[in-house]
């Protein structure tokens, strides 16, 4: 954390990666208006807290605001896709929408970087992001896979088919079957929050919505193991098809 208006604004300026920034509720200043008009342009998120809990973060003075740094430096998909394409290689990424759970978060980055996963793509806000949880549960993969914030999934997904990658969602909804595409191309794949899913605006943007039969009880799978199921569908047909896994 660095706490502190002044200090805040040092690591903005000197382009630290930064998660979010939380400020008590009632805080006005002209500083202020500085750190709100900086935070709009680079889109880094905002909250507005009871002071208590700054305190509660923190006893030091930490003068309303409080930034939590980022573990990693985030990527771009407009900096990773090109890079891949350019080795011959067929772009393999993973988008999540809406999950917040930093357990999940790092076993998906795990299962990524085991699968060789070209990039694991997050929103700027509403979303996990790459902490000290997050680090731990992934054991270590997370320092090396790399993470793209983009502003939205939404963005992200258009970004991608416009660039030739078929993007395919996760739905207990859907009708066909995770088996039947084949992924042997450029492929991404998104998933989603257990309680709410794929975002419905999110899914009618996808090239096709898959399921994972069940036949339980239980409504639905762990968002990792899913994602685990779906990231290993992609590799066997891959290596079926003769081709590295990423390619």
């Amino acid at each position: 954390m660095i706490f502190g208006i002044h200090a805040v604004m040092e690591a903005i300026q000197a382009g630290k990666e930064i998660d979010k920034i939380v400020v008590k509720r009632e805080f006005q200043s002209e500083l202020a208006g500085d750190l709100f008009k900086v935070l709009k342009e680079r889109e880094i998120p905002l909250q507005r807290v009871p002071a208590e809990r700054l305190n509660r973060l923190t006893r030091k003075n930490h003068q309303g605001v409080i930034a939590f740094m980022s573990a990693v430096s985030y990527q771009h998909l407009d900096d990773i896709l090109p890079f891949v394409y350019e080795q011959g290689r067929h772009p393999f990424i993973v988008l999540l929408d809406g999950v917040t759970d930093v357990r999940n978060f790092g076993a998906i980055a795990r299962t990524c970087e085991s699968a060789g996963v070209d990039a694991l793509v997050i929103p700027s806000k509403g979303s996990v992001s790459v902490n000290a949880d997050a680090m731990k549960t992934s054991a270590g993969a997370l320092h090396i896979l790399p993470v793209c914030k983009e502003k939205s999934i939404g963005q992200a997904i258009r970004y991608l088919r416009d660039s030739g990658v078929k993007v395919v969602a996760a739905s207990e909804k859907a009708t066909d079957l995770y088996t039947t595409l084949h992924y042997d191309t450029p492929i991404a794949l998104v998933v989603g929050s257990e309680d709410s899913g794929i975002s419905a605006e999110n899914l009618r943007l996808c090239d096709h919505i898959v399921k994972i039969p069940h036949f339980g009880s239980i409504a639905s799978l762990n968002v990792s193991v899913a994602s685990s199921i779906l990231i290993y569908e992609v590799i066997r047909q891959r290596m079926a098809s003769r081709t590295h896994p990423g390619e």
